[in-house]
């Protein structure tokens, strides 16, 4: 699935990561942040879901990755373009609607 795109898909530029008034430990921890791997992964199991997932999905697809890693992807990939919010919702395990979020066909 990578294939379709080359490397400059992938990655959010640390800086765009922190606020102007972060502390030095939150931008040090931004810089050590791999989105390149996590975008990559995100995007992965959002693909493995033809008719899209919700996030409560795409979490249970990636257990080994904490929450705020996997869940700040979305903004990244949505912003690209490489996925898309349907516009649905669906209930997630808490009973609460999550949007439903789909790979773009690029």
């Amino acid at each position: 699935m990578f294939g379709k795109f080359d490397d400059s898909a992938w990655g959010t530029m640390w800086k765009k990561l922190v606020r102007k008034n972060d502390p030095i430990t939150s931008i040090e921890a931004a810089e050590a942040v791999d989105t390149t791997r996590l975008e990559r992964v995100v995007y992965e199991v959002i693909a493995s879901y033809p008719d899209g997932c919700i996030q409560d999905q795409v979490l249970a697809n990636l257990p080994e990755l904490a929450y705020s890693s996997v869940t700040a992807r979305f903004s990244a990939l949505l912003r690209k373009s490489l996925i898309e919010d349907t516009g649905e919702t669906r209930r997630g395990r808490s009973g609460r609607k999550q949007r439903v979020l789909k790979i773009t066909g690029k």
